[in-house]
């Protein structure tokens, strides 16, 4: 923890809520209650009723208390795949037909039986969004937060990646952190923009497991991200707990895990000398939007380190296995040739930041007491990432592709500064964008039967003179899947996992909702609010990049008709019902199809925009082409 931070609150405690005042607090609750209504709605958790016609693309619209005592009116605009655009300064909580402060927790007591939320969970979930109002009152309140025009032209990743507001655009409790205290919060959370430095601990062979690249081996590691005279002082303090430190591996974690978790529940570990406290790192890191992974700020040419971190965020204690800790170099090594050695994704300029090494520190007890999966057994591992800097070009810069959602406290746009900027109009810019983000997504599915998690928080792109230009993924092992079950039989061992068995009419779900509803949506609002086109110039454009890829590729064309992107409609996978239907753990991991909650179907927003058939080419052809 930052001493600096942790003193100054402690000596002064109400500087810890200083940011909660009044007004920003209302602001807080009026844009977290307009999330709220829209993305219920969005899922149909909540159907609002229309009160009259349109007037300039926007109607009112009315929702009603479970009970109907209470009544929230607001200006809204339709736009594709049910979206809502909510004009924030429209809404207004009527009771009795007085109009009422708008409080985002008690609207969701008062829906709650449309939320289909358990009794049990609800506490947790007003908690979580208890917390989301906290962090988003802070982030409204800093007095050094860039506006989007200064981010527009920011050089530095981490200002960017330090500056962003909202975190996930579809989760409603988007920033629970449950288990931080409002010190930790200013230690650990991104927007804080605190230095951190990580906890070295020594760990037991017998308990501890480390992976890596084939390229890359333990000792080498260690020198290139702690240095010979670390490793060498290290070595010492083990030996002086009399013990051979042969036995051990040097091991990071996260400082709040280790005063609030490893210390405790690991207690007859500590004690019988399987782990053993080191030091601080003396490099200092800054936190991620992931929040669990973290920047080296003191040698930019070091990789990320990330950590288990056992609170509670977005439906899941945010951990990690070491179980799948053991495989997860060889799954990125896989996947990184897999990557590198398709020419076409070689001339997207596509690519993955590895994870290149990991360790996982296995608890016994809790094995022995706990058959099923849970975060208790995910309290203790460690990766290393690559960093993305040493891949690029003088000129070229980085920025997370949330950025490009970002919206300023006062209320400014970041994307449309980036569009003016770049001195492209808005659809050659978009074509850019999409060449970048959706080509190559295209591709690993339609060549590789390959979908990643491509979300905002998970995809970084490379700009020149403010235009995307290529794309990197991360955030690899966990989140990426070969969907096709057949194809275990020639995976390698450990990389086998991959092979995954999904439905044959969920696989394109993997574009649908990730890609059209998870970013492409919300996108889509930016443009349009702030009258850089239309939605037609929008979805045209997306259709446009669909299309020109299939053409580019007609030897899959047969493949291109079964998963057809031009459908009418797709299913609709949503995330709120699954966070409300259980925000402990809202998927299980083992078979995360079998957790997916559907709300009716999508119109798919460019199926009227489909030029052609493609022309369809012999399945035998088609198999020979994809040996």
């Amino acid at each position: 923890m930052n001493a600096d931070i942790a003193n100054q609150l402690y000596q002064q405690p109400a500087e810890a809520a200083a940011h909660l005042t009044p007004q920003v607090w209302a602001e807080a609750n009026r844009l977290l209650l307009r999330k709220a209504i829209a993305e219920y709605a969005h899922e149909l958790i909540i159907e609002p009723e229309r009160l009259g016609p349109d007037q300039n693309g926007f109607a009112r619209y009315q929702v009603l208390s479970d009970d109907a005592a209470v009544c929230y009116q607001f200006e809204a605009q339709r736009l594709a795949l049910r979206h809502w655009h909510i004009e924030p300064a429209s809404i207004r909580k009527l009771v009795n037909g007085a109009e009422q402060p708008l409080d985002a927790l008690q609207f969701i007591i008062e829906c709650r039986q449309r939320l289909g939320i358990r009794e049990e969970l609800l506490p947790i979930y007003l908690d979580e969004i208890s917390s989301t109002l906290f962090g988003s009152a802070f982030k409204r309140m800093k007095a050094d937060a860039p506006s989007s025009a200064e981010l527009a032209d920011a050089a530095d990743f981490q200002t960017i990646e330090v500056a962003m507001m909202e975190g996930h655009p579809g989760f409603v409790a988007n920033n629970g952190r449950l288990g931080f205290n409002a010190v930790d919060y200013r230690a650990y959370a991104p927007e804080a923009g605190s230095d951190i430095r990580v906890i070295w601990l020594a760990v037991h062979k017998a308990h501890a497991t480390f992976a890596s690249i084939s390229t890359l081996g333990y000792e080498q590691l260690l020198a290139e991200e702690i240095g010979q005279d670390t490793v060498q002082r290290f070595t010492r303090q083990v030996s002086e707990c009399g013990v051979d430190p042969a036995d051990y591996y040097f091991m990071p974690a996260h400082p709040w895990q280790w005063f609030n978790k490893l210390s405790i529940a690991f207690a007859g570990y500590v004690a019988e000398r399987k782990i053993i406290c080191l030091d601080y790192s003396s490099d200092r890191y800054t936190a991620q939007q992931s929040i669990r992974t973290f920047f080296n700020t003191s040698d930019r040419s070091k990789r990320y380190v990330k950590t288990s971190l056992s609170i509670l965020n977005m439906g899941f204690m945010r951990g990690l296995s070491p179980y799948y800790m053991s495989g997860t170099p060889a799954i990125n090594e896989f996947i990184k040739q897999l990557v590198d050695g398709d020419p076409f994704l070689r001339a997207n300029g596509f690519t993955i930041l590895q994870e290149v090494a990991s360790m996982g520190f296995r608890n016994f007890h809790y094995e022995a007491a706990i058959p099923l999966d849970t975060p208790y057994k995910k309290m203790f591992s460690a990766l290393w990432r690559e960093n993305p800097l040493p891949l690029l070009a003088p000129g070229e810069r980085l920025m997370t592709m949330a950025a490009l959602l970002h919206v300023d406290k006062h209320g400014h746009a970041l994307l449309p500064e980036l569009i003016q900027r770049s001195g492209l109009g808005t659809v050659p810019w978009l074509r850019r964008y999409l060449e970048a983000y959706l080509t190559p997504l295209l591709h690993c599915f339609y060549r590789h039967d390959l979908t990643f998690m491509p979300h905002g928080e998970n995809l970084i792109l490379v700009l020149d003179s403010h235009v995307p230009v290529r794309a990197i993924m991360k955030d690899i092992a966990e989140e990426c899947a070969i969907l096709d079950i057949e194809a275990k039989a020639r995976l390698p061992e450990r990389v086998d996992r991959l092979a995954v068995d999904v439905p044959d009419h969920f696989k394109l779900l993997g574009i649908f909702i990730d890609v059209f509803d998870g970013v492409l949506r919300h996108i889509n609002q930016v443009l349009v609010e702030n009258a850089c086109c239309t939605e037609d110039d929008f979805w045209r454009a997306v259709a446009d990049c669909v299309t020109d890829y299939q053409d580019a590729h007609p030897e899959q064309a047969d493949k291109h008709a079964h998963y057809d992107m031009f459908v009418p409609e797709f299913l609709h996978s949503c995330l709120n019902r699954l966070q409300l239907g259980n925000n402990v753990q809202m998927v299980n991991l083992a078979d995360p199809a079998s957790s997916l909650k559907m709300a009716g179907n999508l119109a798919n927003p460019i199926a009227k925009f489909r030029r052609r058939v493609a022309a369809r080419v012999p399945a035998d052809a088609l198999a020979e082409s994809l040996e």
